[in-house]
Parts: structure tokens; C-alpha cells; sequence
């Protein structure tokens, strides 16, 4: 039975996010990267996400990811592209996919009837989803289709978050929330470490707390003033940066961007129809195998919870 607690485009993203997640959190992507001369882990993801938009400045990467800091795209950004071109980044991107899914699924699953048929409703939403304004999915489907189902699925769902992902920063902006501010409001209404994720994107601590002042300057968040051992704030605390709380008005911030969010996302699932349950249907078994070897991060900075769990 299909759980329609949730709007639609939310619980197709939870469902299928991890079989494109694979491109950052498996090991094949950085191992690839790293032997063609990038070093750590942000080299290689802001290589291989930005390398279908072409060689562009740390601005634009800044621009369009939203969240980064500035100063943590600059230490990746240009220099990816002096080490390879983007195109050398997107082969050794599918390459590595392909990898980590063969080992990840191994070829069985991969060529059965069910990963054809995922591949093919996944291809009718994303070819279906609108890209006007959104150039992170443009640069995604403008690229070549790869041959394999699961290459197929895995591209699929890249155009399909990159989208929805577009439409969330046009909701943050119309919400009027900067990049960290949007931070701080998802760490509190996720019950987040508030301090890893401001190390994970990049902020400082200063940077961080003048964020919360300006979202409690708007009423949206209160100051805490205790936190108790084991709270996901505790470390925020320790570290002293300040802990938020959402008040009602920044619950109905949150309320309002996540809703505007789902709502752009949707368009390709209408085109679909009922198809996309069967959608979820079909990969929940892939996600429990990608869950299981390892391949996606249960502790995520997008705070994305999959339909799945693995015991």
C-alpha cells in the first residue's frame, strides 16, 4: 500500500534520491577523482556536480548550490577544471556510478525487467520535468542519455533532484532566506547538530550566529537556553555558537518553503500519473541494497530519510 501521507514529489524523492546519492557518498566516485589528481572530498563532488554546466567560476557554483559558503567553493573551484575538463568529469562520473551499482546491486538485478521498467517511468518524468529557470536541471538533460537501464534510472533522478533543487532555492528566495539563514532554519526544524552542518557547508561560527540573530530579529527563531546532554544541539552548544529554536512564524516559513518546494517539484510526477507509485514500488528493494552496502549516508546534510530502512 502506497503511503500518501506525504505530498507526492517529497515521497518520490525520498524513494528514489538514494540511486543518484550514490554519486557522492559510494567510494567509486572519489577513488576515480582522486586518481585523476583531485584531492578530499569537495574537489571531487563540486567537479563532478557542477561538470555539466562547463568550466564556470566559483560564483556560479556558489550561485546555484546555494548553501556553500563561498570560501569552501573557492578552495575546490576553478581548480577542478585545471586538473580535467568537465567532460572528463562526467565520463569518469558514469564510470564510476556504473561501478558502484554493479557492486552495489551486482548485474542481475541490474538487467532484470523491473530496473527496465524503473528506468522507463523515471525517463517519461524527467524528460517531462520543465527546466525554464532552473539551470541546474537544464545542464543535466541536456546531456546524453546513457544505454544501460540503471545508467538510464540513475540519470533520470539526477535531472529529477537537480530540479527539485532548483525550485527550492527559487522558494528560499521568494521566502526572503539567505543561504545560511536557511541553514540555521533547517537545523532547528530538523533537529540537526547545528554545528556540523555549519562545519559541512562551509560558515563560520560568527557568520553562523549573526544568521540566527537576523532570523530572531524577524521573530523567527528564539534563542535556547539550555540544552540538555544528547540533544542533536549539544554540540552546537559546546562549540558556543547559539542554539534556535523555530517560533510559530518560523515554522510557517519552513511550512511555506517546503510546500512551494514539493508543489514546483510536481510537474513531472503528474505527467507520469499513477506510474510513479509503481516508481516507488520498483526501486524500494534497489535502496534497501544501496542502504545496506553502503552506499548512500544514513547521517546526511539534506536531512533526506528514505522510504526504506535497513535493520
Amino acid at each position: 500500500m502506497t503511503d500518501r501521507s506525504e505530498p507526492r514529489a517529497r515521497r518520490l524523492w525520498r524513494a528514489v534520491e538514494p540511486v543518484h546519492a550514490v554519486t557522492y557518498f559510494a567510494p567509486e566516485s572519489q577513488q576515480a577523482c582522486t586518481e585523476l589528481g583531485t584531492r578530499g572530498f569537495w574537489m571531487s563532488y563540486f567537479a563532478q556536480r557542477a561538470a555539466p554546466l562547463g568550466p564556470v567560476p566559483p560564483e556560479v557554483v556558489t550561485a546555484l548550490f546555494y548553501n556553500f559558503h563561498p570560501g569552501l567553493v573557492r578552495r575546490a573551484v576553478p581548480d577542478v577544471w585545471a586538473v580535467a575538463t568537465p567532460q572528463r568529469y562526467l565520463e569518469v562520473r558514469l564510470a564510476s556510478v556504473d561501478a558502484a551499482l554493479h557492486r552495489l546491486l551486482g548485474p542481475d538485478v541490474l538487467g532484470s525487467p523491473q530496473v527496465a521498467e524503473a528506468a522507463e517511468i523515471a525517463r517519461a518524468a524527467a524528460l517531462a520535468a520543465p527546466t525554464a529557470g532552473r539551470a541546474l536541471a537544464a545542464a543535466n538533460a541536456a546531456l546524453n542519455w546513457p544505454d544501460p537501464p540503471h545508467l538510464v534510472l540513475w540519470h533520470a533522478q539526477t535531472v529529477l533532484r537537480e530540479h527539485r533543487g532548483d525550485g527550492h532555492v527559487a522558494a528560499l528566495l521568494s521566502a526572503g532566506v539567505d543561504p545560511v539563514e536557511a541553514l540555521v532554519l533547517f537545523a532547528a526544524d530538523q533537529s540537526m547538530d547545528a554545528d556540523r552542518l555549519r562545519t559541512r557547508r562551509g560558515w563560520s561560527e560568527p557568520e553562523w550566529a549573526d544568521a540566527v540573530g537576523r532570523l530572531a530579529a524577524r521573530g523567527l527563531v528564539d534563542p535556547v537556553e539550555a540544552v540538555e546532554a544528547g540533544d542533536p544541539a549539544a554540540g552546537a552548544a559546546a562549540a558556543g555558537l547559539p542554539v534556535a529554536a523555530l517560533t510559530p512564524a518560523g515554522r510557517a516559513v519552513r511550512d511555506e518553503v517546503e510546500r512551494r518546494t514539493d508543489e514546483l517539484a510536481d510537474v513531472p510526477w503528474a505527467a507520469v500519473g499513477d506510474r510513479a507509485d509503481r516508481l516507488v514500488e520498483l526501486v524500494a528493494p534497489l535502496v534497501t541494497a544501496i542502504m545496506a552496502g553502503g552506499g548512500f549516508l544514513p547521517d546526511n546534510p539534506m536531512g533526506l530519510r528514505p522510504l526504506v530502512t535497513v535493520s
